[in-house]
């Protein structure tokens, strides 16, 4: 099978969607009109809610819900064959990640920016209200200590990567000032962050920065763990526009760059996918293709944590509601090109099928080694650049996208304590500095209760995907009792749905088994806690729509 082949076949319907689907999403079902006020201009306060250009907003929710997933999920899944991996994100980027992302920002500009968990209060009732902000919150608490986890370990193992990576921020700074401050237009800004990131990559091969296995009585990784939530709890506290937005926004167009280069070598060395189609001789171990497949693929075709950006950050942002379309729905086909990327990397990048067999030789293998590898592979091979360098810059770019959701996802769990505080009257839960320190508490106790490293946050994360899917599911309800309120088409937000949450219950009960036979009953008791809340919040909101629509009927007699 030709890489270029599958490229362009997926590239093409995935502009399809956002030219075609995403035009009759936006004008027939939510109907986005450029008269309503944004929170963003309602409650402008220059750190929260700041009215943003729709291409800077772009840049900040692609990149803070793109982070290491979408290259991570992908590039493990194709062990079940390149074909799979390939429909659900082409399909799934189209005709779910699109409309929840959409959707997720429209119901929380149309509801004063309140996060989906808050929002599920209004919509639906407080005790489906109570349920979902613990699964949202174990959701985010698996983000940020295990997204520490992978930022560090690319960082021991990358020295080179490094100085472009805390680079990274200092460019940022400087680019925040000059966007908000309009001292030079916006294309010139851009232009002159692309090249001092590429410069710092450029400069990161002959400075590597290695941090000592040992300091002290700690690991070097764990060092780089404390050192991230220091600056993550510090990156929370900053207004958006100084920091969150130019990094996402420069890191987005970094992004993009680096898809060209991968994209524009595929073209020119046209590489044979090595990988099989479907997979018949999968390692001993490889769970079962259906349902894993759909909750293996998270991020790349639909994923919960998109939910809590569109709502978190991203509707406190939103100039106008006309740039719902363009900031939800094509900040999830960036993220589904992206993932396309990373599973031609990981079934095109390598010599022979013996070589891809090895690198896949038991399910979890792969991930952002086979993209680094395979894609450092296609680049030197296609485009000439050296593969020590192609490496570093796809390394950088994974390192850069998890540190972006890390910031993004330390804010949220920020406003999720300040939103506990506003439910249960609790005036000093609503200050921000101290929310930001339960935050970042609650996620070290994570990741270091489980021992010095600081991977404690790994032990939890096999339930990451479920949990993630689980609440894209539970977000699309929410979405749907609103649109069955306002009257409007509801089918296209609950097929995506009702598919989610059988496949994700499905995943959940395997694992229950899985976790059993293994003896692991703390992830047990865990999974069987997700599983019940998942349950009452779905009972919760199928009654509501129920009720709503006896209602309409009843009005309409």
């Amino acid at each position: 099978m030709s890489a270029v082949l599958l490229l362009v076949l997926g590239l093409g319907a995935m502009g399809l969607g956002y030219l075609v689907y995403s035009k009759f999403i936006a004008e027939k079902v939510f109907r986005l009109t450029a008269d309503f006020q944004t929170p963003a201009h309602e409650f402008e306060d220059g750190v929260d809610f700041v009215p943003t250009n729709r291409y800077v907003l772009w840049g900040h929710h692609f990149t803070s819900v793109a982070g290491a997933a979408p290259i991570v999920g992908p590039a493990i899944a194709v062990i079940w064959g390149w074909l799979p991996a390939f429909l659900w994100v082409v399909l799934g980027t189209i005709f779910f990640a699109g409309i929840h992302d959409a959707g997720a920002v429209w119901a929380s500009v149309r509801n004063r920016a309140r996060s989906v968990g808050a929002l599920t209060g209004e919509v639906v009732g407080a005790r489906a209200r109570s349920v979902f902000m613990i699964v949202i919150f174990l959701l985010l608490l698996m983000v940020n200590a295990v997204f520490a986890v992978v930022i560090a370990g690319l960082m021991m193992d990358f020295p080179s990567a490094v100085v472009p990576v805390w680079g990274a921020i200092l460019v940022a700074l400087v680019i925040g000032q000059l966007i908000y401050r309009r001292i030079i237009g916006l294309g010139l800004v851009s232009l002159l962050g692309v090249l001092a990131l590429y410069a710092l990559i450029g400069i990161g091969p002959s400075v590597p920065v290695q941090m000592p296995a040992e300091v002290g009585f700690m690991p070097g990784n764990a060092i780089w763990i404390l050192i991230l939530f220091g600056y993550a709890a510090i990156a929370s506290l900053l207004p958006v526009w100084m920091l969150l937005q130019p990094r996402d926004y420069i890191n987005g167009l970094q992004l993009f760059i680096g898809l060209i280069i991968l994209y524009g070598a595929i073209a020119v060395l046209n590489p044979e996918i090595v990988a099989p189609g479907i997979n018949s001789n999968v390692p001993a171990g490889t769970p079962s293709l259906f349902p894993l497949l759909f909750v293996t693929i998270a991020c790349g075709a639909i994923s919960g944590f998109h939910g809590l950006v569109a709502s978190g950050t991203t509707s406190k942002q939103l100039n106008s509601e006309k740039d719902v379309r363009f900031v939800g729905y094509f900040g999830a086909v960036g993220e589904g090109m992206l993932a396309l990327g990373a599973i031609l990397a990981a079934t095109a990048g390598f010599a022979s099928l013996g070589d891809w067999q090895a690198m896949y030789d038991a399910f979890g293998q792969g991930g952002v080694n086979a993209f680094v590898e395979g894609g450092a592979f296609i680049i030197h091979n296609g485009i000439g650049i050296p593969e020590a360098t192609a490496a570093t810059l796809l390394t950088v770019m994974a390192a850069l996208f998890a540190g972006t959701t890390m910031d993004t996802g330390l804010r949220l769990q920020r406003y999720i304590f300040q939103e506990w505080g506003e439910i249960y009257d609790l005036a000093w839960m609503k200050k921000p500095a101290i929310a930001t320190l339960l935050a970042v508490g609650s996620c070290l106790v994570l990741a270091f209760g489980a021992g010095a490293d600081g991977s404690g946050g790994l032990i939890i994360w096999p339930l990451f995907g479920t949990t993630n899917q689980l609440l894209a599911g539970l977000t699309l309800l929410v979405v749907s009792v609103m649109l069955v309120r306002k009257g409007r088409p509801v089918w296209y937000t609950l097929v995506p749905l009702v598919f989610l949450v059988i496949v994700t219950v499905l995943a959940l009960l395997a694992q229950l088994r899985s976790f059993y036979e293994a003896g692991n009953y703390f992830l047990l008791g865990l999974d069987i806690v997700v599983l019940i809340a998942s349950v009452l919040v779905a009972m919760e909101c199928t009654a509501a729509i129920k009720r709503l629509r006896g209602e309409a009927q009843a009005a309409a007699k």
